[in-house]
């Protein structure tokens, strides 16, 4: 990380120099302080200019967590919020999967064991921790942060107004805002305020979740495994972090039609009791019950994620994300990573529109984008809840299941369609590792100023800006390239204030040559930034491993969540104003 550019501050570089503002008009107010709304909250805490508020209904902090798994894709957000390495240091890391299924006999036994993510799918692994954790990570990176962000707890929104400005009637009197966006749950407030359904249907089976302590003869139960019985259910096992703990996802029952879980009157010693049939001639002797609940399978999403209606132009105000807008089950591990996704979506939306360095038109392609990707989930989860439940004559099944949809449940398949933020692949070809509407994958270079081996994904941080990388071909364009961008720089900002540029030879470290002229000067000091040159890694050459025209180059342009918004030769300059000049304001 980067520090001391405008004079040297000792201590701890994470913590920020408060900002020095006396605005108290809020902008932006997120209800709820689940995944979904400390993601934007921590976001947009970045920003000394916006002034953010959060309330919560609950009288404090997150203590017993629910959701646990922390995909790929999402462990790559969090390197952008420079969390990534406290969340892998108190993890555990999901390795290998493992499949069981009933033999001639009927007891169960190992039918597979594979990797849990397939080799380069990304730099970052798949891991198991604490909701509560993730959120202690976010809170104490907005208690760091500029504005000094803290919740406003038991605070309950009752109401909304939306008019020019929005305000939102809580126990705590009214607040006035811009934005309202409800992270709020499955029982949202906010989208009971506007109106909007949940859609979708039950599957009419009751399942159990149990984190315990406990001691077993089961040889898998510090894998992931997937364990399918002949006649007594299936049964998930999620380690957790510490060495100790474990999940189990447990199928109970089938309900009638008319009937709920709750008609049921499940105990934990109805879990116990099932984890042993299933697990027969296995014993799983358990000494404490963390936490334990039960749920029915069901998937539901909303038709709109905002208060504006798909065709409406008027710019929304009010907007959804996470559970308050899709629900499903929590097998697959999805739902806390979607949700988060979500406020990165909407987090340097908002930012870039209360900055004013974008049309509110922006705002509508939220909605838009992150409903296609809640329908793909919930499609997803019906299909993946019901091949783990069955129980046919193949025992390797699931495990096909599974291995098929493994780029899914990572987060690595997100794609945006074409439109106002995904341009055309025409120039696919130039690039073809870092597919349009994808996030940008990231691969192994060598920081040419001091010899660093690193990801050159790292490089994006979640600081609003966008990236444009530069895949130098035959012809070195970049000092054309660093005049074009300089049309969106603010007067006497940093030059890589809203594009950051960065440049990828094709040279060896060693053989590059150039001087310090090359880099921006940036700061009250004026210092230079030679973290911009890269050159390849000669284990993992990234013109190679990316697909990368050697002759032609490529130029990359990056949203700020990190997906891949444009592909272009580096001499079309004039096509990648035009596609920014539908953007961004000049």
């Amino acid at each position: 990380m980067q520090y001391h550019l405008n004079g040297f501050r000792p201590g701890d570089p994470t913590q920020h120099p408060q900002a020095d503002t006396t605005k108290t008009d809020t902008d932006v107010l997120i209800v709820g302080t689940g995944p979904a709304g400390l993601t934007l909250a921590a976001y947009l805490a970045q920003f000394p200019h916006i002034r953010t508020r959060i309330i919560e209904r609950r009288d404090g902090p997150l203590v017993m967590g629910q959701a646990d798994g922390i995909a790929c894709r999402t462990m790559e957000m969090f390197e952008a919020f420079n969390i990534a390495h406290l969340v892998k240091h108190e993890a555990y890391h999901v390795n290998e999967t493992t499949f069981w299924n009933p033999d001639d006999t009927g007891q169960i036994t190992r039918t597979g064991r594979i990797d849990d993510v397939e080799d380069g799918l990304s730099e970052q692994p798949h891991v198991i921790l604490s909701q509560a954790r993730v959120h202690d990570f976010y809170l104490d990176l907005m208690r760091k942060s500029p504005t000094r962000l803290e919740p406003d707890y038991n605070t309950q929104l009752t109401g909304l107004t939306i008019g020019d400005r929005v305000t939102a009637h809580t126990t705590q009197g009214d607040i006035q805002t811009q934005y309202v966006i409800g992270c709020d749950g499955a029982r949202s407030a906010v989208r009971k305020a506007l109106d909007i359904p949940l859609k979708g249907e039950a599957e009419n089976a009751a399942w159990g979740v149990m984190d315990i302590l406990a001691t077993t003869d089961f040889p898998d139960i510090r894998l992931k495994s997937a364990i399918q019985s002949r006649d007594q259910g299936s049964l998930l096992i999620i380690p957790r972090e510490g060495g100790y703990m474990v999940r189990f996802y447990i199928e109970l029952a089938k309900l009638n039609p008319d009937e709920r879980v709750a008609d049921r009157d499940l105990t934990p010693d109805h879990l116990i009791a099932a984890a042993n049939r299933i697990l027969h001639p296995y014993i799983l002797d358990v000494k404490q019950i963390v936490w334990w609940s039960v749920y029915e399978i069901g998937q539901r999403v909303t038709d709109q994620f905002a208060n504006t209606a798909p065709g409406d132009t008027t710019p929304p105000r009010v907007f959804i994300a996470g559970d308050a807008c899709h629900t499903h089950s929590p097998k697959a591990g999805q739902g806390m990573n979607v949700s988060m996704q979500d406020a990165f979506n909407l987090g340097w939306k908002l930012q870039s529109v209360i900055e004013g360095r974008a049309d509110p038109a922006l705002l509508h392609s939220y909605s838009a984008e992150r409903q296609t990707i809640a329908q793909d989930l919930i499609d997803f989860d019906r299909d993946f809840a019901r091949a783990f439940a069955a129980r046919g004559k193949d025992p390797k099944a699931f495990q096909s299941h599974f291995q098929k949809h493994a780029r899914y449940t990572a987060g690595v398949e997100t794609q945006y369609k074409s439109g106002p933020l995904t341009g055309a692949d025409t120039h696919q070809h130039l690039a073809t590792g870092y597919a349009i509407g994808k996030r940008f994958h990231s691969a192994p270079v060598i920081r040419w100023a001091d010899a660093h081996k690193m990801q050159l994904g790292h490089t994006i941080t979640a600081d609003g800006r966008w990236r444009l990388f530069n895949f130098v071909g035959s012809v070195d364009q970049t000092d054309a390239l660093t005049e074009t961008i300089a049309r969106y720089t603010p007067t006497g900002a940093d030059p890589d204030s809203i594009i950051d540029l960065r440049t990828v030879l094709q040279t060896p470290h060693r053989d590059t040559q150039t001087d310090a002229t090359r880099f921006p000067t940036k700061g009250t000091l004026h210092l230079q930034d030679m973290e911009k040159l890269f050159c390849p890694d000669p284990a993992a050459d990234i013109f190679d491993a990316r697909g990368i025209d050697r002759k032609i180059g490529a130029l990359v342009l990056v949203r700020p969540d990190q997906y891949v918004s444009l592909v272009l030769p580096p001499q079309q300059q004039n096509a990648l104003v035009n596609w920014l000049d539908q953007i961004l304001n000049t």
